[in-house]
């Protein structure tokens, strides 16, 4: 079975590419009641919603999870 070829004038995404408002949207559905998440400028960030804190940043989205995961660990342990 081959693939059919994509439509005159579309072009196909690279396999490092990503689709940012549904990156966005899978760390706001696992993280969104804890941080504010969002995309802007080509920067990935996230700040506790309960409270000042560091704003967190990654270049990518799992740069930016991993951040968040070790920010809540570290609260956590409070």
């Amino acid at each position: 079975m081959t693939a059919a070829p994509p439509p005159a004038g579309a072009t196909r995404r690279g396999v490092f590419d990503m689709d940012e408002r549904r990156a966005t949207e899978a760390l706001r559905l696992a993280w969104g009641q804890a941080y504010d998440i969002g995309f802007a400028d080509r920067a990935w960030r996230a700040c506790r919603l309960d409270g000042p804190g560091t704003l967190l940043t990654g270049t990518t989205p799992d740069e930016l999870n991993r951040a968040i995961r070790a920010d809540w660990a570290r609260r956590s342990a409070r």
